[in-house]
C-alpha cells in the first residue's frame, strides 16, 4: 500500500490558524509538509465571523477577519506545503516502521512520519434553535452566522445566545440596527467582559433569563413576530422582529479520531507541554490541545504550533536544533528575500 503513497515528515490535519501556522513553520524548519482540511477552503471557525474585528494577534493593528484568513492562507503557503481540501480524516494505522497511513471517510489514503492534530472543536456545525418550523425561515430572515452587516441596516434585531458570538454581534449591530436584543436563557454571559460592559452600557436591550418560545410569521415566509419566555417565571412577551440572529454554540464531530486511543476529553486531547499526546509521534496544537497553562486567543494558537512542530522535527531529527533560526538569520529565507528585492548586508 505504501508504494503507492507519497511519504511525508508532517501531516497537519486541520486548516483553522493552528493548522495554517504549523504548516509556515514546518516550511521554516525544511519538513516535507502537507495539511488535510475537511471543509473546501482554509480558515477554520475564523470562516464562521468574516465580518469580526479582530485586535488580539501580536502585531497586528485591527483588521477583519475575512482579510485575517486571507493574510494566514498566504503565509501557509510560504513553502507551498500539499495542501489537500474536503476530506475528513477518520482512521490511523501505524506501520512496522512507526510511521502512520491516514485514512479520510472517502477512503483516501496518505502516509506520513508525524501527525499534528490542529482540529480545533472537530468538524463544527451550528446548533439550530429548537422549535417546530424554524428550518423554514432560515431562507430569509432566521440567521446563524454573520457574513456581513449592511443586511441587518435600520433593522430591529433579535440575538439568542450568549457566548462571545452573541455579545459581539451584539456590540457590532449596535450602531447599525434600529434595536438591537439580545436574550440569553442565564443571567450571567460567557463572553469576555470587557465585550459585555460594552454591551450592557449601549443602546442594546439585554433580557435574561429569557429564551424564544415560538416564532410568528404573516407572510409564512418572514419572521415578524417571536414570543419569549422567562426561564425563571414562565411568564411570557412578544417581541417584533425583522431579523433572528441565533448564537447556541456549536456542535462537534471529531468522528473517527475519537478511535485512535487518543487521552482526550469531550473537547480536546491532553498533551504535555512539548505538545506530545500519549502516542508516539503525534502532536496537537491550537483548541484542540489542552495543557494546564494553555491560552485560548489565536497567538496562543501559533504558539502551540511552533511547540508541536519544534517536538516534530526532534523526533524526525534527534540531532537537529531544537528550534529554527529566526526569520532574519534562517537559510530558506535568504532567496524569498531577493524575490522581494530585499538587499541583506
Amino acid at each position: 500500500m505504501t508504494e503507492q503513497l507519497e511519504l511525508y515528515d508532517v501531516t497537519i490535519i486541520g486548516g483553522g490558524p493552528a493548522g495554517m501556522y504549523t504548516a509556515f513553520y514546518s516550511g521554516m524548519r525544511d519538513l516535507k509538509t502537507k495539511i488535510i482540511e475537511a471543509s473546501e477552503e482554509l480558515g477554520g471557525r475564523m470562516l464562521i465571523y468574516p465580518e469580526k474585528m479582530v485586535w488580539d494577534v501580536g502585531g497586528v493593528p485591527p483588521i477583519l477577519c475575512e482579510k485575517l484568513i486571507v493574510q494566514m492562507v498566504e503565509q501557509a503557503n510560504t513553502f507551498e506545503p500539499t495542501i489537500i481540501l474536503g476530506q475528513q480524516i477518520v482512521g490511523l494505522e501505524k506501520q512496522d516502521d512507526g510511521t502512520y497511513i491516514l485514512e479520510a471517510s472517502s477512503g483516501e489514503k496518505h502516509w506520513t512520519r508525524t501527525v499534528i492534530l490542529a482540529i480545533g472543536r472537530g468538524i463544527l456545525k451550528m446548533a439550530k434553535l429548537e422549535l417546530t418550523g424554524a428550518e423554514r425561515y432560515e431562507v430569509t430572515n432566521l440567521h446563524y452566522t454573520v457574513q456581513g452587516l449592511e443586511p441587518f441596516h435600520g433593522k430591529r434585531v433579535l440575538i439568542s445566545g450568549g457566548g462571545n458570538s452573541a455579545v459581539d454581534w451584539a456590540n457590532e449591530l449596535e450602531s447599525i440596527a434600529s434595536q438591537v436584543t439580545v436574550v440569553h436563557r442565564r443571567s450571567q454571559f460567557g463572553g469576555h467582559e470587557k465585550n459585555i460592559i460594552r454591551m450592557k452600557d449601549s443602546s442594546v436591550n439585554v433580557l435574561t433569563p429569557y429564551e424564544v418560545s415560538e416564532l410568528y410569521s404573516s407572510n409564512g415566509a418572514e419572521i415578524d413576530q417571536v414570543t419569549l419566555r422567562n426561564i425563571e417565571t414562565g411568564e411570557t412577551s412578544h417581541l417584533e422582529v425583522d431579523a433572528v440572529i441565533v448564537n447556541h454554540g456549536l456542535v462537534s464531530d471529531f468522528s473517527g479520531i475519537k478511535d485512535w486511543g487518543l487521552d482526550m476529553d469531550d473537547w480536546n486531547v491532553f498533551v504535555n507541554p512539548k505538545l506530545e499526546t500519549n502516542l508516539s509521534g503525534i502532536y496537537a496544537a491550537g483548541d484542540f490541545a489542552y495543557y494546564e497553562s494553555k491560552v485560548n486567543l489565536i497567538a496562543g494558537t501559533f504558539t502551540d504550533a511552533v511547540l508541536a512542530l519544534n517536538s516534530a522535527k526532534l523526533y524526525l531529527e534527534p540531532e537537529a536544533p531544537k528550534v529554527a533560526y529566526v526569520s532574519s538569520h534562517n537559510e530558506r529565507f535568504k532567496e524569498k528575500n531577493k524575490v522581494l528585492g530585499v538587499v541583506e548586508e
